[in-house]
C-alpha cells in the first residue's frame, strides 16, 4: 500500500521496538505491484508501458504481477530473443502478428482477457512499439511492455502510438520499501506516519532504530540486486561490489546508446556527479567540474541526454517562489542527481559506506548526502524538484516542490543550525508547508517545523 493512500491519523502511538527491528527473511515487495493491479482491473484500458532506468526491477515486478494475474503469460525479451522482432514486421494487424506468435509458441494459450503478452526491453524492437496502438485498439489481450528510455528512439518507430499507451515510471526501491525488506510492518510505519501528523516526537529507541535503517539505506541506495545481496549475506563489502557492477553498466549504456558525439562528453558528466554532489557546496552543476575550462556549450546536450535517459534527475533554480514554479525556472542554473543513491556511492570509495554506517562522516560530506538523499526521496515521489536562492539577500532553499496545488520548501541540516532561510520565505510568500530534516528527532521552530530525515517518506 502507498503512504499517501492509506496513511490516516489513529489513535494508537505505542511501537514496540522489537518488532520494528524483526527480519522476515529477504522480500522485495515493491509499490509497483499495487499499480500494475489498478491498470489491470480498469474498465477501459491501453497496453500499459513500464519506463525506468536499467535494473531498477521492472522485469522482475512485471513477471511476478503475471504469474499471479493470469491464467496465461507469454514474455518475450528482444535482447535475448533478436528473431522474435521478425513478429513485428510487416503487417501490425493483432490477427497477423497473434498467428505468428502461435506459430513461434506452439504451447501457449492465447485466451482473450486471460492472457498477459509481456514484451520487454522493447526499445530494441522498434516496430513492437509501433503495434502497441493496435493491440490497444483490438483490446482482446492485456499487453505490458517495459524497456528502457535510452533506447526509444521515438523518430525510429514508424509510428509512436501517442495517446493508446499509458505510462508507469519505476524507480529503485524507496526508503518505505527497503524497511519492508527489512521486515518492518506497515502498521508500524503507519505509526510513525501518525507522529508525523500530531507532530508527537518519536521515542529515542525508536529514533535510533529509524536512524540507523536510514543509514544503511544512504549507504546502500535501493537498486534491487544491491538490496537483496546485501540482505541475504550482510556483507557491504559485496554490495559495494555490486554497485560498482551496476555503475559500469550504466557507463556501458551510454556508450552504446548515446550518439558518438555524446558518448565520452555524457560519461564525463555523469562520473562528474560525486564530486558535484559531495565533495563541494552544491550550488549548481559546474561545467568546470567536468572538464578544465569546460562551458554549457559544450557539455549542456550531454546532461540534456543523460535526463531524458533517466540517468539523472535536474532541480532546477527558480526565480521566484510562486506557483506554478516552472514558470519561474532557469534552464542553465540547475543541479544534478543521481536517480538512484547506489549509482553516486558506487563513484566513491569504500570508505564512505564505512562513515555513513558507523556515523562518522565530516560536516560537509554529511550535509551533501543528506541532500541527495532527500533528492532521492522525492525523485522516487516523482515530485518536481526546484531550488530558490535570493541574490539580494543570498537566502538559499534547499528544495522547493510541488504537491496537490500547494508549494513545499524544504532545508536539509546535517547539524543543529537553524532555518532561518525557510524562516524568512515563510514571512513573504504563500508556502503550504515548510520542513526542516536533519538527524534529530521533531519539533517546532516558530513556524517551520523539524523532522527526522527518515520522516520524508511521509511527504
Amino acid at each position: 500500500m502507498l503512504i499517501h493512500q492509506h496513511y490516516g491519523k489513529r489513535k494508537s502511538l505505542n511501537i514496540n521496538i522489537l518488532e520494528l527491528g524483526r527480519l522476515k527473511g529477504v522480500m522485495l515487495k515493491r509499490k509497483i505491484t499495487k499499480q500494475l493491479w489498478d491498470w489491470k482491473n480498469a474498465k477501459k484500458k491501453k497496453c500499459l508501458l513500464v519506463l525506468g532506468a536499467r535494473q531498477v526491477g521492472k522485469t522482475y515486478a512485471v513477471q511476478n504481477f503475471g504469474k499471479t494475474a493470469y491464467k496465461e503469460m507469454l514474455s518475450i525479451n528482444f535482447k535475448e530473443r533478436e528473431t522474435d522482432r521478425s513478429i513485428f514486421e510487416g503487417d501490425l494487424s493483432v490477427d497477423s502478428m497473434l498467428t505468428a506468435l502461435r506459430f513461434r509458441y506452439p504451447n501457449m494459450k492465447f485466451i482473450p482477457g486471460q492472457t498477459l503478452i509481456f514484451l520487454d526491453e522493447i526499445q530494441e524492437c522498434p516496430e513492437a512499439i509501433t503495434s502497441l496502438k493496435f493491440w490497444t485498439i483490438d483490446g482482446r489481450f492485456d499487453l505490458i511492455a517495459s524497456g528502457s528510455l535510452l533506447g526509444i528512439d521515438y523518430k525510429r518507430a514508424s509510428s509512436y502510438p501517442v495517446g493508446y499507451v499509458e505510462y508507469l515510471r519505476m524507480f529503485g526501491l524507496d526508503f518505505e520499501e527497503f524497511l519492508w525488506a527489512k521486515g518492518v510492518e506497515e502498521d508500524l510505519i503507519l505509526k510513525l506516519y501518525d507522529l508525523f501528523c500530531e507532530q508527537i516526537p518519536v521515542s529515542d529507541a525508536i529514533h535510533s532504530a529509524m536512524m540507523s535503517y536510514l543509514r544503511e539505506y544512504l549507504a546502500l541506495g535501493g537498486m534491487p540486486e544491491v538490496l537483496s545481496t546485501y540482505l541475504e549475506q550482510r556483507d557491504y563489502r559485496m554490495a559495494d561490489r555490486i554497485q560498482r557492477e551496476l555503475l559500469r553498466g550504466y557507463l556501458y549504456d551510454i556508450a552504446h546508446y548515446a550518439k558518438s558525439e555524446e558518448k565520452v562528453k555524457a560519461e564525463k558528466c555523469y562520473l562528474s556527479l560525486s564530486k558535484q554532489l559531495l565533495d563541494k557546496e552544491n550550488h549548481k552543476f559546474q561545467y568546470k567540474e567536468v572538464e578544465k575550462g569546460g562551458r554549457a556549450q559544450k557539455y549542456f546536450s550531454s546532461i540534456d541526454w543523460l535526463s531524458t535517459a533517466d540517468m539523472v534527475s535536474l532541480a532546477y533554480l527558480t526565480r521566484d517562489v510562486q506557483y506554478e514554479l516552472s514558470d519561474y525556472i532557469r534552464e542553465d542554473f540547475f543541479r544534478a542527481y543521481t536517480t538512484d543513491l547506489s549509482l553516486l556511492l558506487a563513484m566513491k570509495d569504500f570508505s564512505l559506506k564505512q562513515h555513513i554506517v558507523e556515523n562518522t562522516l565530516i560536516q560537509n560530506t554529511k550535509g551533501g548526502l543528506y541532500e541527495c538523499l532527500l533528492a532521492d526521496i522525492l525523485i522516487k515521489k516523482e515530485l518536481p524538484l526546484y531550488f530558490y536562492k535570493n541574490e539580494i539577500t543570498k537566502k538559499e532553499i534547499d528544495f522547493l516542490t510541488e504537491k496537490e496545488g500547494k508549494i513545499i520548501a524544504i532545508e536539509v541540516k546535517s547539524g543543529k543550525g537553524k532555518a532561518n532561510s525557510l524562516e524568512w520565505l515563510l514571512a513573504r510568500k504563500n508556502i503550504g508547508h515548510a520542513y526542516k530534516f536533519h538527524d534529530g528527532n521533531i519539533g517546532k521552530e516558530n513556524a517551520v517545523l523539524s523532522l527526522p530525515l527518515y520522516m520524508a517518506m511521509f511527504l
